[in-house]
């Protein structure tokens, strides 16, 4: 822990005299994504737990990380894997107790980091005490939920209200014996909606999150907020002629269910509980990550109602490893930058526990090319959990499958939609199921590259993804990265490259270079006019041909396939091998003194 704690201080002062003073914390973050169940397992069942996450900090710390979001630890059923919540106020057995939770949250703000927590408010499991009351009709719960009558048929059969259909296929209606009538499931049927038109239902959930901010959470990932409220008429939902199944998610267009006006004002409502605890407590701000998938506009729109941001998720949803360097430019880069609001803070999203791993999304070779945009660009970075060290999918069979997504489809067809693949066990070492268990038996297989790919076998190497995602860090603590403007530009067919820069010094300029053909590609830096002539390569992909030191000239530069590159003026890069230098000599002076 003391080890964990002196590289904290050694990154701060690295960039403690860059940091804009009107920055809040949340601003410049790089985020970091646990999936509880597959990141460290500390009793040996094969499951991960809080007590595993909290002896791991120290490699948050390590990696440069400032703050870490833990997809659902509430107690569940798991039908949907913590996302069918049965009490939003405790802690599931699986992963331990309050108290574990507690001595989490007091270890982390001992190394300096932020905890996140996923806020899941759409909706809750069918054995929360609320639907077991509703569903009994016992007031004040009678309503927590979307209940209707069925369509009665000239034969007597009842039907669902209407054509309305789950994200996880198939109607969004289910009928309950008990309560004879149909309650609404925007997912699975284990999983009710909440019913956001009763006042009583928006009371509890904001007593949900002051629950946890009292036990020092900093902050939440909202997930779901599209689906909060749905239109009270109920009406059929307009066709998208995509497809004749009334059983698939793309059969209607969702008009009716997504994207209400009501759901932003809700949104509105939770930033002034965050914002009134902050102002009633130490002043630092609590915040709100929005996750919803939507067209631009009502993306962007959730800042004008408190989100502090947005996930920007255009670098999974618009493209991919087939895209060119243009189309990664147009739809991800300039379709973000162009529509952000003025003086909102931006953020990139290159994976999380929905996705395909990005070695697996776009290819290995791109791991460090891909977390160079990520990290480098302006705002907050978010990263999922493995990809530090650039994991990859697992190819789970049919008897291994436990996502619900892919046990809901068939043998030949789940493949198409389990999520198992990217949540895989976290790979530490090459020692029994990869570090992350004493157990042979792993709630998923832990994939079959940990041998080779792993992270401690990376710290060792000379030059590895861990490595380059560590210079990447650390470089966004400088004054470039936090308060730079950002240039995009494309170089030709499958380059791209954007530079970082300080009005206020001329050498503070910092060019990223990304190939994505797969073959070397010659290229000016020209479009950059106030790149100097020649510059010094700080940071590289490990299988560049160019290393770290390197100078290249402005007018004629050679990258290798996949590769990506981190470019500085050569006065900039010496100023920061002196700063470099300094903290090392203090490091090595800490270490000295700690050995008596």
């Amino acid at each position: 822990m003391r080890m964990g704690i002196i590289v904290l201080g050694l990154i701060a002062l690295l960039g403690c005299s860059s940091v804009n003073g009107d920055t809040e914390w949340w601003q410049t973050m790089s985020l970091y994504q646990i999936y509880p169940r597959s990141w460290k397992d500390s009793d040996g069942d094969g499951i991960g737990d809080l007590q595993g996450i909290e002896s791991k900090l120290e490699h948050l710390v390590d990696a440069g990380v400032d703050a870490f979001w833990i997809s659902p630890i509430y107690p569940s059923p798991m039908a949907d894997f913590g996302y069918d919540i049965s009490d939003f106020m405790d802690i599931d057995p699986i992963f331990g107790t309050l108290d574990d939770f507690d001595n989490l949250v007091a270890t982390a703000k001992s190394l300096g980091l932020k905890v996140v927590m996923d806020f899941v408010p759409n909706h809750s499991s069918d054995e929360h005490e609320w639907f077991i009351n509703s569903m009994a009709s016992v007031d004040p719960y009678t309503d927590y939920y979307i209940w209707k009558n069925g369509t009665v048929l000239e034969n007597g059969t009842i039907t669902p209200p209407n054509n309305w259909v789950s994200v996880f296929g198939g109607s969004a209606w289910t009928w309950n014996n008990q309560r004879q009538a149909y309650y609404l499931h925007q997912f699975a049927e284990e999983q009710p909606d909440l019913n956001y038109w009763n006042e009583e239902v928006v009371a509890a959930m904001k007593e949900v999150l002051v629950f946890w901010l009292d036990r020092g959470v900093d902050g939440f990932r909202v997930d779901a907020i599209p689906h909060l409220f749905e239109d009270s008429t109920f009406p059929d939902e307009p066709l998208t002629g995509d497809t004749d199944d009334p059983t698939d998610y793309g059969y209607v267009e969702h008009d009716y269910t997504k994207h209400l006006q009501e759901t932003y004002d809700m949104v509105q409502q939770w930033r002034e509980v965050l914002d009134n605890y902050t102002e009633n407590s130490d002043g630092v701000p609590r915040i709100m990550m929005a996750e919803a998938y939507a067209n631009t506009s009502m993306t962007m729109k959730y800042y004008d109602y408190g989100a502090h941001f947005p996930f920007n998720f255009n670098l999974i949803s618009n493209v991919d490893g087939s895209s060119t360097a243009a189309e990664i430019k147009e739809s991800a880069l300039d379709e973000w930058l162009n529509n952000v609001p003025d003086n909102a803070t931006s953020n990139w999203v290159i994976g999380n526990h929905d996705q395909s791993r990005v070695a697996s999304r776009y290819s290995p070779e791109q791991v460090d090319a891909m977390n160079m945009i990520n990290l480098l660009l302006p705002g907050v970075s978010v990263t999922y959990y493995g990809e530090e060290i650039g994991m990859e999918d697992q190819w789970i069979s049919w008897e291994d499958t436990q996502d619900p997504q892919g046990c809901g489809a068939d043998e030949d067809t789940y493949e198409d939609y389990t999520r198992d693949p990217n949540r895989t066990p976290m790979q530490w070492d090459a020692t029994t199921s990869a570090g992350f268990s004493t157990s042979n038996s792993t709630w998923l297989p832990v994939n079959s590259n940990y041998l080779t790919l792993n992270l401690a076998a990376q710290i060792d190497a000379d030059v590895s993804h861990y490595k380059v995602f560590q210079e990447l860090t650390t470089l966004r603590k400088e004054a470039v990265i936090q308060e730079g403007t950002v240039n995009v530009q494309l170089l030709n067919d499958n380059v791209m490259a954007f530079s970082r820069e300080l009005e206020s010094s001329s050498d503070s300029i910092m060019i990223v270079v990304t190939n994505f053909a797969n073959h070397t590609e010659m290229i000016s830096l020209e479009a950059f006019e106030n790149a100097p002539d020649t510059l010094v390569v700080s940071i590289a992909s490990i299988d560049s041909d160019l290393t770290a030191g390197t100078t290249v000239s402005k007018s004629s530069l050679e990258i290798s396939a996949l590769a990506g590159l981190v470019l500085r003026a050569s006065t900039a890069s010496g100023a920061s091998a002196v700063v470099s230098s300094g903290v090392i000599t203090l490091f090595m002076a800490v270490l000295a003194n700690l050995r008596y």
